[in-house]
């Protein structure tokens, strides 16, 4: 019996334009736990038991075709439009019909009649179409039957399982490759061809079985989900040995995107709009039961429909989302961060004849931004079609962000000029240097010139020193052509097309016994090296690792932070004794200290800021704007005393934290933004322009972040100015997030790397394309910028690596540098271009600077 074909909006608190009741089929027998199947314009379901329905979307009209003795348990349509086929499966017959000839057959009065090919296969729990629609893999018990969709006959069996299997996909790029899952928790990968094994993984949760999978062909991703609300993606890439990129805990992401909502909706007034799930999750009550979230269906979502001519869908380009069906409703997850971008609940619509779902299915592409939902009641007796608008759906959600304007957003280079009132225009003036007393009176007319400046008459001497010529080396042709291209590739551009550092090439120990590196950098040419040691010193190589270290020492405590001004002649110091140093690169000597007196807390970072224009610190709770003028020369009578000045312009206290754990600024370019990270788990960006704070991401980590780190780029290379709004931040535990300023959202997650004991480093590369990562498992991982998983896994270290680095400059012969420091070592690795045929030896340096033995490379 079929039920009312009217459109049944839907009604409750919500938006009623977000999901509408397209029709309700009410079957005798309950249809609950089977396979649905959804086209771009049709929807298979069973009716009455052993009765295949198809429902027209665009005529409204529901076909229906007999075949089956027993209960129709599985459905599914084919890869191809012309002809449509689908497929039925029951205990009795596994069914393939043709749906062009059943509809032209029904219009003719005749009985329409499908392809037998299976028979007594048992309970089949799935079937699904090869992407040529010429074989049928069929899920029955704990095996799979690969069968012919022309004819009966069975061409391979796939035995494996330890329990019934619930899914399987095939692999659209790799000729006979198919996926399945199953009750015993566990993923195989099978060779349908030959019938052979090729991976089978390990179990994946304690006890739930698994229920669904899909393929993302984007990526070249499985991800499989269980009845416990539990998802986990890995890769198929040939070299990746079928990682896993990523576990999500479903009923987290939900909690943490409707407290997001409830939070949001709370500070707008818009009480209307939030979910009922949402406020009973923040306002449980006594008694209440939690209920779990089955992953019934993973389908591709067509999401950048939710922003039209919008100018933001930059945030869901080169991003994949999907589908997530539950028995409660229906979520979107965004696949490159692994948070929710949306939520739809059945019980939030009243008008809804199903509250709790047993089954459902998704169309794959929207048509006017809406998609087709057929669901099959839990408990009773229904089948019901829903029309769900993707667009009102999200905007609903976030509108917040949608409608944020380009106009309106952050960006990290500066738009505008300093204004008259900034902390920054108050402390350049003070950075101005007064005129001298002696220039007060009348101005002198008289040029600023040698003593001497007649055409005809040679200088004296006094204004520049005499020209000499030492020696001249005796260096032959072939040798000066070496120095001049040599010279040459330091000024070469950075190559943006370039593969990652991957090729060991040096090491080199920085302290006589283990010694945490506690920071490292590189000079803005690339060619020093600074590092902060735990031993209260600060480090500074040559680039290529070859040379005696630059010793500074004068800190009481280990050195946090050392950081290099952009003119490479001032490196500044942190140190956990409460002070901060300013040293001059050339004399080994600090040009500016300042003492416990100033700071009520360690100082945990520092840096240059404003093209040198301020130094930024963070103590406490606050991050300090200091104006400075350095001098490194001194007076006759009090030598002891620096004639280098600093001020405090102002202090920026950070909201509800005990602590700022990071902070970062650039200082290559002007710029006005600050971003610092505090003990509160919570990022925040100030604008010192206006001189306030503009932005807080709160719970940006489940743990505090340690390490902001911006896409500063360098001076030898070319990004677009957008590319400098992404920043990431890492915290223990969380992996690494790749944020976007102008959106103030996770754009993507990083995880692969081990870091739960110490706090491992991230760094970007010039070309902005890879991040290097450190772990704690003594390996320095890369990532690409537009995939979550990591591309390579570089070892050598003997303890936990905590700080990596790129090298800014254009590298010479092809070659990429990369720096990654351990607790006792600094290690060189170099990357090829693969266009060069160029074969390095290694150099291992021993503790005490004083031995080198070569050693040979593997490679």
């Amino acid at each position: 019996m079929e039920g009312d074909e009217d459109h049944r909006s839907s009604g409750g608190d919500c938006n009623p334009n977000v999901v509408c009741e397209k029709h309700l089929f009410k079957s005798k027998l309950s249809e609950s736990l089977v396979q649905l199947a959804c086209s771009d314009h049709h929807c298979a379901f069973p009716l009455n038991r052993n009765e295949l329905c198809i429902w027209n979307a665009v005529t409204a009209q529901p076909l229906h075709l007999t075949g089956h003795d027993y209960s129709i348990s599985a459905l599914s349509f084919g890869s191809k439009i012309n002809p449509l086929l689908v497929c039925s499966a029951s205990r009795d017959h596994v069914v393939v019909w043709n749906l062009d000839e059943c509809i032209r057959e029904a219009q003719e009065g005749l009985t329409p009649r499908g392809i037998v090919i299976g028979t007594l296969l048992g309970m089949v729990r799935h079937v699904r179409f090869s992407p040529d629609d010429q074989q049928v893999a069929v899920c029955a018990g704990n095996q799979i039957y690969m069968l012919s969709a022309k004819n009966e006959a069975i061409l391979a069996e796939l035995d494996g399982h330890l329990a019934p299997v619930t899914a399987a996909e095939f692999c659209t790029w790799e000729k006979s490759l198919l996926i399945s899952v199953s009750e015993d928790r566990t993923f195989k990968v099978w060779d349908y061809s030959t019938g052979k094994l090729m991976y089978q993984s390990g179990v994946l949760t304690a006890a739930y079985p698994l229920l669904s999978l899909l393929i993302d062909e984007e990526n070249k991703q499985i991800i499989t989900g269980c009845a416990e609300g539990q998802l986990w993606i890995f890769s198929l890439i040939r070299d990746h040995n079928y990682r896993c990129v990523a576990h999500i805990n479903l009923k987290k992401e939900q909690e943490k995107f409707c407290n997001k909502v409830w939070k949001s909706g709370k500070e707008i007034g818009e009480r209307q709009n939030i979910s009922q799930l949402c406020t009973t999750n923040n306002e449980r009550l006594d008694g209440s039961v939690e209920t779990s979230l089955p992953i019934l269906l993973i389908e591709h979502c067509d999401f950048l429909v939710c922003f039209h001519n919008d100018e933001n869908t930059y945030s869901a380009l080169n991003t994949s989302y999907f589908w997530i069906g539950s028995s409660t409703g229906l979520l979107i997850i965004n696949m490159a961060n692994f948070e929710l971008e949306a939520f739809l609940s059945y019980k939030d619509y009243s008008d809804l004849s199903i509250q709790i779902a047993g089954s459902c299915a998704l169309t794959r592409k929207s048509v006017n931004g809406k998609v087709l939902c057929l669901v099959t009641s839990m408990f009773e007796d229904m089948t019901a079609v829903l029309e769900v608008n993707l667009a009102a759906l999200v905007r609903t959600q976030q509108s917040d962000f949608l409608l944020r304007g380009n106009d309106s957003s952050l960006s990290v280079i500066a738009r505008c000029s300093v204004l008259t009132n900034s902390p920054l225009c108050k402390g350049l003036r003070k950075n101005m240097k007064e005129p001298s007393s002696k220039k007060l009176g009348v101005k002198s007319t008289v040029k600023d010139q040698p003593l001497v400046f007649h055409n005809k008459i040679k200088s004296s001497g006094y204004r520049a020193a005499p020209r000499m010529t030492m020696f001249s080396p005796n260096l032959k042709k072939n040798e000066v052509s070496k120095l001049k291209t040599s010279c040459k590739s330091k000024n070469k551009e950075y190559p943006v097309e370039s593969y990652p550092p991957i090729k060991y090439k040096k090491k080199i120990s920085v302290a006589c016994k283990p010694t945490p590196v506690f920071s490292i950098q590189h000079s803005g040419d690339g060619e020093k090296l600074a590092c902060g040691l735990a031993d209260k010193t600060v480090l500074i190589f040559d680039s290529d690792l070859t040379d005696t270290c630059h010793v500074f020492s004068g800190h009481n405590g280990a050195v946090n932070s050392v950081g290099w001004s952009h003119d490479k002649k001032w490196l500044v110091s942190a140190s956990e004794d409460r002070t901060l140093r300013v040293w001059s690169v050339c004399s080994n000597e600090p040009a500016l200290i300042l003492g416990k007196e100033k700071f009520h807390k360690t100082v945990r970072f520092a840096q240059f800021y404003f093209i040198d224009s301020f130094i930024l610190l963070c103590c406490g709770a606050e991050f300090h704007l200091l104006s400075f003028h350095l001098d490194t020369t001194k007076d006759d009578l009090k030598r002891y005393k620096h004639r280098s000045v600093c001020k405090l312009v102002q202090k920026f206290p950070m909201a509800s934290t005990m602590e700022i754990t990071s902070l970062s600024a650039v200082n290559d370019f002007y710029s006005y933004i600050v971003l610092t990270a505090g003990s509160n788990r919570a990022l925040e960006v100030f604008d010192l322009n206006a001189g306030c704070s503009t932005a807080v991401i709160p719970e940006a980590h489940t743990r505090s972040v340690h390490q902001i780190c911006q896409n500063k780029g360098s001076s030898f290379s070319t990004q677009q100015p957008e590319a400098y709004n992404l920043f990431m931040t890492t915290a223990p535990g969380d992996g690494i997030k790749l944020w976007d300023l102008r959106t103030l959202k996770c754009e993507r997650r990083f995880e692969g790397h081990i870091n739960r004991c110490y706090p491992c480093g991230i760094a970007v590369s010039p070309c902005g394309r890879f991040i290097a990562s450190g772990s704690d498992d003594k390996h320095a991982y890369i990532y690409e910028m537009r995939s979550s998983t990591f591309l390579h896994k570089l070892d050598g270290h003997t303890d936990s690596v905590i700080n990596v680095t790129f090298s800014p400059s254009s590298p010479q012969n092809s070659f990429l540098r990369r720096k990654s420091c351990g607790f006792d070592e600094c290690q060189m690795v170099l990357g090829e271009d693969f266009q060069a045929d160029v074969v390095s030896s290694s150099l291992l340096i021993s503790k005490e600077w004083a031995e080198i033995a070569p050693f040979k490379d593997d490679n």
